[in-house]
């Protein structure tokens, strides 16, 4: 039986998970990372089009409006972006099922594969970052990752 986190202990920690993932997030967010991934993964792509085209063939079909959310951007700027991604027949628009009157953005073959190859270089770089990590120890990280992401995600009771 696990024991649930007191909200004391928590309290003494929740300044230090936000600085680790101000740390992970500013990392991420680098354009140079971006264009060490685009680099090593062999791919021609401006890096304003890199995190939209992997948002896209994660979340796919994602509305531009939810697309726009999810990156921190301006949803005018995104549905330029992704007309763009379009125009590259990386990705293709079209009218969600649910409501028409939403345009959602799918991956093409072509995208998927520009993606596949990404996935292949951040196996590369982050399979570098974890070489001297226990397996245990990444299998833990990932489980606790995905925990919290969805706890982040959930709706949240202030009561």
């Amino acid at each position: 039986m696990s024991r649930r986190v007191q909200n004391t202990h928590i309290r003494k920690q929740v300044r230090s998970l936000h600085e680790a993932l101000i740390d992970i997030v500013s990392v991420m967010n680098r354009r140079q990372g971006d264009e060490t991934m685009i680099r090593e993964a062999g791919i021609s792509l401006d890096r304003a089009l890199f995190p939209l085209l992997v948002g896209i063939e994660r979340r796919g079909p994602i509305g531009v409006v939810d697309l726009a959310d999810r990156m921190g951007r301006d949803y005018t700027t995104v549905s330029r972006q992704v007309a763009k991604l379009e125009t590259l027949g990386l990705v293709k628009r079209q009218a969600s099922e649910a409501d028409r009157r939403i345009s959602e953005a799918t991956i093409t073959p072509t995208g998927k594969a520009m993606t596949d190859a990404v996935d292949r270089a951040r196996e590369r770089i982050v399979g570098s970052m974890f070489a001297t990590w226990d397996e245990q120890d990444v299998e833990d990280l990932v489980r606790l990752m995905r925990k919290l992401a969805d706890a982040m995600i959930a709706p949240v009771d202030p009561g």
